[in-house]
């Protein structure tokens, strides 16, 4: 098995949010390793080697562009890649199961399972394999089982869970300054030597205690345990949400409150329209599942509860747009900012606006959409997606994608606040008010603008968590307007 020091070249399957920022710092910080990244998408690798990478990061772009054809490759040479490496990351898509048993909950690992018998089919030596992917527990177990069975003579693997803690907007930074690196193998003389060679990667940048070895299965639960435990405050902050809109409390004053309590803490505690992204939801639906299976019924109605505060949020705020617009949103043009899941990304997967856009194309409503990051075509193949719009040519006839946020303002009878980009702050409010069908409304679904700037102007102002009531002067300043 390698050794610590024969760490020379690295593999990495699969040239998404995970492999390609996690190998452009390996890349970055161990100029005398040569990184890999393999594919079997040539438009993907093809992206990853021009100037408009795949995927947007906060300083990847940079990062990239000076290790590229020096220590970081990209390539769809992927026998090559595993013939060369000594160690292989495994990072590929493991979503959520559409189909069959644990349809809607469990992991779909045909991806993991396929590139586990590549490897086996390519190498001939030994290889440390290591888990990037969230993977269910017990699934290195499943992958050192393929291996085993499908090797070469003389080749042996040693698989490791290194489950990655990225928040997408600040990977990069996540990845430079980690709060703590996992590293799980087996507890035997072998396991312990291919954790270590690991190690030796990350202590070029990592502080050596940041780094927490264990063992193989401790890891993988870790990593689901520790993304449903911050997909659990979020939660319920949403659900003191509806209880401070019901009272007349303010749920920013709530969670600054609770926040202060030491053994709280503040984060995750900004109420909205709920988690999204590509592993809050999976992997709470991951520890529903796997609950389940360990016949643990009350362990799974308490995580599946996760879910289901988080579906009502998106739900009950809808609700609230089409009450306030008089009970009907039918033909009425309402303009959303934000299509990302959250600000400094270009990631939908499970946003919010996905499911805010098919209640409101439901009603009838006529969407103008707009997003600084992300693309026209990602944009309509969400909402043309069969769970969202059974018909794509609905999706045609009400949604318009703009350039620009006053564009998509225009003769709007609402704005819905969707993605707290920082740069939605700063628009010109007056300007878009003037535009607008009046009364003009601002629905905030991410508490990000201030308040008593829009009443000012003449805006019908709701957000999360709040009563915002406009006094009897604003009211007949607005009024007053032409």
């Amino acid at each position: 098995m390698s050794s610590e020091s024969s760490i020379t070249h690295i593999c990495c399957i699969g040239a998404g949010y995970v492999g390609g920022p996690t190998c452009a710092i390996i890349a970055l910080k161990c100029p005398e390793i040569t990184v890999t990244v393999v594919d079997l998408s040539a438009e993907r690798i093809n992206q990853w080697n021009s100037d408009n990478l795949p995927i947007f990061e906060l300083g990847l772009d940079e990062i990239v562009k000076q290790r590229r054809g020096r220590n970081l490759f990209f390539s769809t040479d992927i026998k090559k890649a595993i013939l060369e490496s000594q160690l292989i990351f495994v990072c590929v898509n493991t979503p959520t199961k559409t189909y069959g048993i644990g349809k809607g909950s469990a992991a779909d690992l045909r991806y993991l399972e396929s590139a586990a018998r590549m490897i086996a089919s390519i190498a001939e030596t030994n290889k440390i394999v290591v888990e990037k992917s969230t993977v269910p527990v017990r699934a290195a177990e499943s992958v050192l089982d393929i291996l085993s069975a499908n090797h070469r003579s003389g080749v042996r693997y040693q698989v490791l869970s290194n489950p990655e803690f990225l928040a997408e907007g600040t990977a990069i930074n996540d990845l430079l300054n980690p709060d703590r690196v996992l590293i799980g193998g087996e507890q035997t003389e072998a396991g312990h030597a291919a954790i270590n060679a690991l190690c030796s990667v990350y202590e070029r940048w990592v502080p050596h205690e940041k780094i927490i070895t264990m063992n193989t299965w401790s890891s993988e639960l870790s990593k689901l345990a520790a993304n449903a435990f911050l997909a659990q405050r979020i939660s319920s902050i949403n659900s003191m949400s509806a209880i401070c809109e019901a009272t007349g409390a303010d749920v920013s004053e709530v969670s600054n409150a609770i926040g202060r309590d030491s053994r709280i803490g503040p984060k995750f505690l900004t109420a909205s329209l709920g988690f999204g992204g590509s592993c809050f939801q999976k992997d709470v639906l991951n520890l529903v599942y796997l609950s389940g299976s360990l016949n643990l019924p009350e362990v799974a109605a308490y995580w599946q509860q996760v879910i289901e505060m988080n579906e009502f949020q998106k739900r009950r705020f809808v609700n609230r747009i089409i009450s306030t617009l008089f009970n009907t949103v039918t033909n009425k043009k309402i303009a959303l900012f934000g299509f990302a899941f959250k600000k400094d990304t270009g990631d939908t997967r499970e946003s919010a606006s996905i499911t805010v856009c098919k209640y409101l194309l439901e009603e009838g409503a006529k969407i103008s959409i707009y997003d600084p990051q992300v693309k026209v075509d990602q944009i309509l193949l969400e909402l043309k997606c069969p769970s969202v719009c059974a018909d794509p040519k609905q999706v045609n006839d009400l949604v318009t994608i703009c350039k620009d946020p006053y564009e998509a303002a225009d003769k709007a009878h609402c704005i819905v606040i969707c993605t707290e980009w920082d740069a939605f702050k700063d628009y010109n409010y007056s300007r878009i008010y003037d535009s607008m069908m009046k009364p003009a409304f601002i629905f905030d679904g991410r508490q990000l603008l201030n308040y008593q700037e829009l009443l000012k102007i003449g805006f019908h102002v709701d957000a999360i968590g709040k009563k915002i009531n406009r006094s009897p002067a604003l009211r007949q300043r607005a009024d007053s307007k032409p």
